[in-house]
């Protein structure tokens, strides 16, 4: 992949999750992130990847709404950017949340003993922040007093201090 095309990709992420959010006036469109894109080399196609939190039916809802939302979306880039031609938008959903979120709970489950093969229904695409206890091989936690601040940087005194150097070495 080429400088440009990164380039590219990120102007289209930004754009495109703009006019999602401002434009498209889709009631099946629940909360969805664009999280990448990413075009062909020769910029016809572009793949757009989205996070969408919420249970499998509202994420392929959201999906199928969006996909049908990109000619929208598409004609509203060409408004939008300069671009000789505007990539052919393919909606796809990122499920790196999901994956993440599953590895997490198999390292829960681990650590407190549970049976991580055991047939749990899904409730949330997104784990509830529990705080963490702590546990007999924990590193005990240092008093606040016992940090050092780093001594600040020293600066040239006044402006031309380095002027007046250079001029001395000469």
């Amino acid at each position: 992949m080429t400088a440009r095309t990164e380039q590219l990709d990120q102007l289209l992420r930004q754009e495109i999750a703009e006019i999602v959010t401002r434009d498209v006036a889709d009631p099946r469109i629940g909360f969805a992130t664009i999280t990448d894109v990413e075009t062909t080399p020769d910029l016809r196609h572009a793949d757009v990847w989205v996070s969408v939190i919420g249970q499998p039916a509202e994420r392929h809802a959201t999906i199928v709404a969006l996909g049908r939302a990109m000619p929208f979306v598409r004609r509203e880039l060409g408004h939008r950017l300069r671009l000789k031609r505007i990539p052919e938008l393919h909606v796809k959903l990122d499920d790196t949340a999901e994956r993440g979120t599953r590895v997490l709970r198999l390292l829960h489950d681990l650590e407190t003993g549970v049976d991580p093969d055991a047939d749990v229904p899904v409730a949330e695409s997104l784990p509830t922040p529990v705080a963490r206890l702590p546990h007999d091989g924990d590193l005990p936690e240092e008093p606040p007093s016992a940090a050092v601040p780093p001594e600040p940087r020293r600066r040239p005194a006044g402006r031309h201090a380095r002027s007046s150097n250079a001029r001395r070495r000469r």
